[in-house]
């Protein structure tokens, strides 16, 4: 097959060569399963360099459109060719708050962009595993690294103008890379800071942090627990696991799993308290649950949709940024 290069055009050659194999896909000139010239082949035809067909071939296959296959050469594994947009996604789990930013960051991106979405659930063996496995197939990689553990070897085998890494920053990955953040020890400081007011009623502010294969916390949320702690007169807790046991009147809790909330909630009518009365509650990340249960429950959180709005942003603008989203304290009921 003869693809068309027109050496004065200024449309660089390799995107030459992808425009012409995409339209030959789209007209049926070339199916699903056909090979394609070999990249010596395809070079001494249009008396290329090498690289420049090798650049084009590995930018369809890391669209999905084509796919290389050991001593055999190029096939099309794919007729969509309209889609602009081959995104590998690796969060930590689902759930609310993770939809909430998966659906605003698709709704950036065109229609038929495709999103791929893994999930690593605290294994560190598992998150290697699935970016070395995935090397190579995407145009980018949006990866939420939620290990207190330093990754960043791992992450440095996604070339960086395809990186983008998602709610927590890796400190030891230097570089020009895009990523969208919470800056977790200052936010959570500067939020109950904000609550001072709030908290004054109570006699106690317990931190239950629910370490378990479930449930991520950042160190920098102790960090700023602590400074909290050293410069504002209330008593402050860390525990590690909620109990019943733990919840007395006239104290506060900041919860960071969702079914130590249920069950704080249960415990609390129970015992015939009154939350944002004789007993105060906040919750870490908001959900539309937290919106309307017990009248509102107080949260600190970031903006899950502003951050799936920046990261498809960043995606599209082909802008290797790094941006902090922005979190703070939303006042309800039940402090």
């Amino acid at each position: 097959m003869l693809i068309p290069v027109d050496t004065t055009s200024n449309r660089p050659k390799y995107q030459q060569i992808m425009d012409g194999i995409l339209m030959s896909i789209e007209k049926g000139g070339l199916a699903h399963g056909q090979q394609l010239p070999s990249i010596n082949e395809l070079a001494q035809q249009q008396s290329l360099a090498k690289v420049t067909v090798a650049k084009a071939y590995e930018e369809l296959r890391q669209r999905g459109i084509i796919r290389g296959q050991q001593g055999k050469g190029f096939y099309v594994v794919s007729t969509e060719v309209s889609s602009p947009l081959n995104i590998f996604l690796l969060f930590d789990t689902l759930n609310a708050y993770k939809e909430t930013l998966f659906y605003a960051l698709k709704a950036v991106l065109p229609a038929n962009a495709r999103l791929n979405l893994f999930f690593h659930h605290y294994d560190r063996d598992l998150f290697q595993s699935l970016i070395q496995n995935n090397r190579g197939n995407y145009q980018y990689y949006v990866i939420m690294p939620h290990f207190n553990e330093d990754v960043s070897t791992i992450v440095k085998q996604i070339p960086q103008e395809k990186l983008v890494v998602l709610d927590k920053s890796i400190n030891k990955l230097k570089g020009n890379y895009a990523a969208v953040y919470q800056s977790f020890e200052q936010d959570i400081l500067n939020a109950l800071q904000s609550a001072e007011d709030l908290l004054a009623k109570y006699s106690c502010l317990t931190l239950v942090l629910s370490r378990d294969q479930f449930q991520f916390v950042p160190e920098g949320i102790l960090a700023g627990f602590a400074a909290f702690k050293q410069k504002h007169k209330i008593p402050c807790v860390v525990v590690d696991t909620f109990t019943p046991a733990l919840v007395k009147p006239g104290e506060a809790y900041l919860l960071f799993s969702d079914r130590d909330l249920i069950s704080f909630v249960k415990h609390v009518h129970q015992t015939k308290l009154k939350l944002g009365r004789n007993i105060g509650l906040i919750s870490y990340d908001d959900t539309p649950m937290k919106e309307i249960l017990e009248g509102g429950i107080t949260v600190i959180s970031t903006n899950f949709e502003a951050m799936g709005r920046t990261t498809g942003r960043l995606i599209l603008e082909k802008r290797p940024e790094q941006i902090a989203n922005p979190t703070r304290l939303i006042r309800r009921k039940s402090l």
